[in-house]
């Protein structure tokens, strides 16, 4: 009678042992598999960031403009991190910082560009006198009006990273969350993966901003140059030379008949003087036309095209006056276009039209030459293009061998 009691019991034993042990690897497998799903959920959310950082940095690649990556990045970051709401803000030299974008997941976005005052315990403000990341877990001791105004919104928890643009704080990506959710541990670490990429875009426009303004005053004083040798040729050497040209003239009338040889020699140097103020006229008005800005664009480029070795059709459709650097622009890449047809071309006739339309002005030249025109040869064309795009215009040349060249200018009449 025991030993049936004495093996039940071994039974039961072993198979409450096979059930802990079952328990033990179902715990197992169920932990692995929640593992499992949290690392593909992980991929998958760093897979989603590295595509928007992509994104971004293509927008960068391609030069895109402040204002657009500003916008882009900010809804990027709402989109693919964890957050309610995100918001670019620069700051200024006054205290204050000004949210140039804003997104919001659960409603409206705030109007931008709006502008905050700097002070009290908030984001922006920890950001600005630290240059580093900051963080709030709460807003219950917020202050400033920034601070005051996150509570009103009901943001729970909120994060900031530091825009630094060559060396210099120049603003701040922040996002935060809703009362019932706080922000990751690691969001201001990704935060500033998007941040230095539009860092970098902020710091390139600078610096071509920089050097388009550079360009602008070399080209603004060359012209200022030209116009005063222009001045000083007309008001000086070749006031003179008419002067000694009158006084050559008047002593050759005082000599007696008999010198006839010492006439003939003088009106020959009286001849010759002559020439000289000629081509020096010539020259002068190569330097800068006093016409252009006596009468401005149509009589100057008449000028230009009755000067033309080559038969010019000249359509210019402007009858006001366009701001100075416009018409100086367009007067010398005529001139150019010219010069090269009657060097290069081979040419028998060339069309010039002008036309203002909107904002802009547009100017063709066409020529019927060999064409074969290389703006990678030959200091004119690289002369025409950087003028044109000083003005932050732009500039087309086809030049087909054999099919004549076709330039075609565009240049933004205002800024």
């Amino acid at each position: 009678m025991a030993e049936p009691i004495v093996k039940e019991r071994n039974d039961l034993a072993r198979l409450a042992e096979e059930q802990a042990a079952l328990r033990r690897v179902s715990t197992l497998a169920l932990a692995t598999a929640i593992a499992n799903a949290e690392s593909r959920a992980a991929l998958a959310r760093l897979a989603e960031e590295q595509a928007s950082l992509r994104r971004v940095a293509t927008l960068v690649a391609h030069g895109a403009s402040p204002e657009e990556l500003i916008t882009a990045v900010t809804e990027e970051v709402g989109h693919v991190l964890p957050v309610d709401r995100a918001s670019m803000g620069r700051y200024r030299s006054d205290g204050t910082v000004t949210i140039l974008a804003d997104w919001n997941r659960t409603g409206p976005s705030s109007p931008t560009p709006s502008r905050w005052a700097l002070g009290g315990r908030n984001v922006p403000t920890l950001v600005a006198q630290t240059r580093r990341p900051a963080r709030m877990d709460s807003h219950a001791e917020a202050s400033g009006s920034i601070g005051l105004a996150a509570r009103e919104r009901g943001v729970g928890s909120s994060a900031g990273t530091p825009i630094i643009v060559e060396g210099r704080l120049w603003g701040l990506m922040s996002a935060g969350s809703n009362l019932q959710r706080a922000l990751p541990a690691d969001i201001e670490a990704r935060l500033a993966s998007f941040t230095e990429l539009l860092a970098t875009a902020i710091a390139n426009a600078q610096s071509r901003a920089e050097l388009a303004a550079s360009r602008a005053r070399i080209a603004a004083a060359a012209d200022e140059t030209r116009r005063q040798i222009e001045r000083d040729l007309h008001d000086g050497t070749q006031q003179r030379l008419v002067s000694l040209g009158l006084k050559l003239r008047a002593a050759q009338a005082a000599i007696p008949p008999q010198l006839g040889e010492l006439n003939d020699e003088l009106a020959q140097v009286a001849s010759g003087l002559a020439s000289v103020q000629d081509e020096l006229r010539e020259i002068a008005h190569g330097i800068h036309p006093a016409i252009l800005a006596q009468g401005g664009l149509r009589p100057a480029l008449k000028t230009l095209a009755r000067r033309s070795v080559i038969p010019v059709e000249l359509d210019v459709g402007v009858d006001a006056r366009l701001p100075e650097r416009i018409e100086v622009a367009v007067y010398y890449i005529v001139s150019e276009a010219l010069t090269n047809a009657a060097k290069h071309a081979r040419a028998s006739l060339i069309d010039i039209h002008v036309r203002a339309h909107g904002d802009a002005l547009d100017l063709h030249v066409r020529d019927n030459g060999a064409g074969g025109a290389d703006p990678a040869r030959g200091s004119g064309l690289l002369g025409m293009r950087d003028r044109v795009e000083t003005l932050a215009g732009t500039i087309g040349i086809d030049s087909p061998a054999g099919a004549g060249t076709s330039l075609h200018v565009e240049l933004p009449l205002a800024g």
